[in-house]
């Protein structure tokens, strides 16, 4: 078995400790807004926060996560704002950020640890960590849903 915490509930699993933590999120767990998408944690679409740090979950094997603290796109909504919704989740609605949506957690995700450490980013910071792929080409809409988001958490005009 292995302990860790996903969205703020210690949980425990019974899977290899090689089985990648996307697949233990999704198909053990039922957290399914991390999303496969190339498997070789290229695309960004299964983004996670492990220890409030971004990291691409179809890469790291659950085994090596044992014990620590996992946030996932389910577990942004509860940290608090207005209607229960993060800033970056408000900032992506105000701004129709999705077309089809499938990469946009793994954005969201990426946009939130950028934050932390970048409260005024400029576009190019955006671009530097923000290497997430959009098969919809929302990268314009995504640009200004980050700054509106730093706005939003008071860290640019």
């Amino acid at each position: 078995m292995i302990l860790l915490t996903v969205n703020g509930q210690a949980r425990q699993v019974d899977a290899e400790p090689d089985k990648p933590l996307l697949w233990v999120l999704r198909e053990d767990l039922n957290v399914v807004g991390p999303k496969f998408g190339c498997g070789v944690a290229a695309c960004g679409a299964c983004t996670v926060h492990i220890e409030g740090q971004p990291v691409r979950s179809c890469a790291i094997a659950v085994g090596d996560v044992g014990g620590k603290s996992v946030i996932t796109i389910e577990g942004l909504s509860g940290s608090g704002g207005e209607g229960g919704l993060h800033a970056v989740q408000r900032a992506w609605i105000e701004n129709q950020v999705p077309q089809c949506g499938y990469c946009q957690p793994g954005f969201i995700m990426a946009t939130v640890a950028l934050l932390k450490v970048k409260p005024k980013p400029s576009d190019q910071d955006i671009d530097d960590a923000l290497n997430n792929i959009c098969r919809c080409g929302t990268y314009s809409a995504i640009r200004r849903a980050v700054h509106r988001a730093a706005a939003i958490l008071g860290g640019a005009p």
